[in-house]
């Protein structure tokens, strides 16, 4: 019961800071919004924000205090001041948490005070960032000493700050999507974004394939038949699996639907079929992209194939 609840803390974790980096900073670059929104419109993405914020914030705690329980073997004694102190300042965990909820109050004060508009989404993308980052600090990836531990932190930071990216933009899209039908102008400005998050988003897959690579390196080896008979690295093949069919819809969406939405907007013909292709595809992606932040949640309380 305790694991599920770190596991669930974990997940709430990287999906509010996923969202906290990657959607502000799709609002920078991919430009989805229609120049014609008002402020009304736009309350939706400040309260995004917040959200993931939030959840960050509670996680941070909540996940902390798990976290201390289970080393200490029960949350009396974890409660207690000599425990607290001794996780908060001298363990990875504790310093990675304390850089989380710290930062998360950083950018509930931001969604509060700043207006709508590229002051907030680059405070965002910035302390997300930061908070992304901070994960490493709780994995393996810190786990590993010399030279090369550098270089596996490294890996572990880039392939969390790319996957972010990617899930980040999934989610302004799925919102956007499953709104009331946007006019003619909001329906240009989203295709045109998707198109500019298709090039992104070959970026992310470049990079997260790349920090894989490097981190599976490092955690399981090349030994297939070894990795398929642990836990871990059936967790991971499950992940790898998911993000596999992430890849595919991905490619449909670029190759396939975003296309047709465009030559819709192009012409006299109705986009609505169009839309709802391309609406049907990205909430699965997105689901599928939960999936596999599930997944990771239990893969970093799992002992690796290698050590």
């Amino acid at each position: 019961m305790a694991e599920a609840f770190l596991a669930l803390c974990r997940f709430l974790a990287y999906t509010g800071a996923a969202i906290l980096f990657g959607s502000p900073l799709l609002l920078l670059y991919g430009s989805p919004l229609s120049v014609s929104a008002t402020a009304h419109d736009l309350k939706w993405i400040k309260l995004l924000l917040s959200a993931a914020a939030l959840s960050v914030l509670v996680t941070a705690i909540l996940g902390f205090i798990a976290q201390t329980s289970h080393l200490a073997g029960s949350l009396a004694l974890a409660l207690q001041p000599e425990s607290l102190k001794a996780a908060l300042w001298d363990m990875d965990f504790g310093r990675s948490s304390l850089v989380r909820a710290g930062f998360a109050v950083l950018a509930l004060i931001g969604t509060r005070l700043l207006p709508v508009g590229k002051k907030l989404w680059w405070g965002c993308t910035a302390i997300g960032a930061i908070i992304c980052a901070s994960f490493a600090w709780m994995g393996h990836g810190a786990a590993t000493e010399g030279n090369v531990g550098i270089l596996h932190l490294a890996g572990d930071i880039t392939h969390i700050l790319a996957a972010a990216g990617w899930i980040g933009a999934l989610v302004v899209f799925s919102i956007m999507l499953i709104r009331p039908s946007p006019d003619f102008a909001a329906s240009k400005a989203i295709c045109a974004s998707l198109a500019s998050f298709s090039g992104a988003g070959t970026a992310f897959v470049a990079i997260i394939i790349a920090s894989g690579l490097v981190n599976s390196a490092f955690l399981v080896g090349w030994n297939a038949p070894r990795i398929a008979s642990t836990l871990y690295g059936q967790f991971l093949i499950a992940k790898l699996l998911l993000f596999a069919l992430m890849l595919g819809l991905a490619a449909r969406n670029r190759f396939r639907l975003i296309p047709a939405l465009a030559n819709a907007l192009q012409s006299a013909a109705s986009p609505r079929l169009a839309m709802t292709a391309l609406r049907r595809s990205i909430l699965m992606e997105t689901c599928v992209a939960a999936g596999v932040l599930v997944l990771v949640a239990w893969l970093g309380m799992l002992e690796p194939v290698t050590t």
